[in-house]
């Protein structure tokens, strides 16, 4: 058998969400109808990785709920369950199309995707031409870094570093995270990158921005750099999907702002 060819870094596509997807506008499915439309098959096989959550069912669920009956082969991957699994790890994970990552614990998710081997199938399968798809700790593991919230407070971690930048998510909807990555660009901890807020995507050929999408009005990134020990913000306005059609994009679902609220109100008596 031949060997599988790599394609050029131009082509190799990673899609990088702060927020929104399935489990966070579960009413609303103008991002992962995006995430369908980057593949090459008009049917693409699509492997969900709950790891950042605990695999937990509740994500899956979510998943399946969203995907299965659209025009894709969706299936789950969980670490947890892994006696379960009835084919080879490799096998599985090189025949997708299409993988995405969900959100949860950043520094868990490396550190399972590690202990398994499964972060450098990731990158064979993204050289390959799989697209790499991910919100929130789904999302900032493909750059250098990221602010993760693994363990309560915002901090600075590495990711897998398939693209080059930083990434902090939820701008607008967790904004605590923020002024630590403004922190850690400025010092040198993190390289310049990227803020998204919820319901805003980053598409990525190779290492450039292709792409700014949204799933709802009024969401915005920004690109900041540090320059001489100063920040330079530059906005960058994303495009509405759907805006074509009559009906405006929702918001984020009334359940996950109640539990930013309900978590704020936490970190303010000093539980966050």
């Amino acid at each position: 058998m031949n060997a599988p060819v790599e394609i050029p870094l131009a082509q190799r596509a990673i899609f990088a969400m702060g927020g929104g997807g399935f489990t966070m506008e579960p009413s609303n499915p103008l991002l992962d109808d995006y995430v369908l439309s980057l593949a090459r098959r008009r049917r693409p096989r699509l492997l969900f990785l709950p790891t950042a959550s605990g695999d937990t069912t509740g994500q899956i669920n979510a998943f399946y709920a969203r995907f299965a009956g659209r025009s894709c082969e969706p299936e789950h991957l969980s670490l947890f369950r892994l006696g379960e699994l009835e084919r080879p790890l490799a096998e599985l994970v090189l025949a997708q199309d299409i993988v995405y990552a969900g959100g949860g614990s950043l520094r868990n998710l490396l550190a399972l995707w590690r202990a398994h081997g499964l972060d450098e199938l990731l990158v064979q399968a993204w050289r390959r031409g799989t697209v790499l798809a991910g919100l929130s700790a789904g999302a900032m593991c493909w750059f250098a870094g990221g602010v993760s919230r693994s363990d309560g407070a915002p901090a600075p971690l590495a990711g897998l570093g398939l693209l080059p930048g930083s990434l902090t998510v939820h701008a607008d909807g967790e904004p605590e995270r923020l002024p630590v990555w403004l922190a850690a660009l400025r010092s040198g901890e993190l390289p310049g990158g990227w803020a998204l807020d919820d319901g805003v995507g980053l598409l990525f050929h190779g290492e450039r921005v292709a792409r700014v999408v949204s799933s709802r009005p009024g969401a915005g990134a920004q690109r900041v750099d540090a320059i001489a020990g100063e920040l330079v913000r530059r906005r960058l306005e994303p495009e509405l999907l759907g805006a074509s059609t009559a009906t405006p994009a929702p918001g984020l679902d009334e359940d996950v702002q109640e539990l930013r609220l309900v978590q704020r109100l936490r970190g303010r008596s000093g539980r966050g």
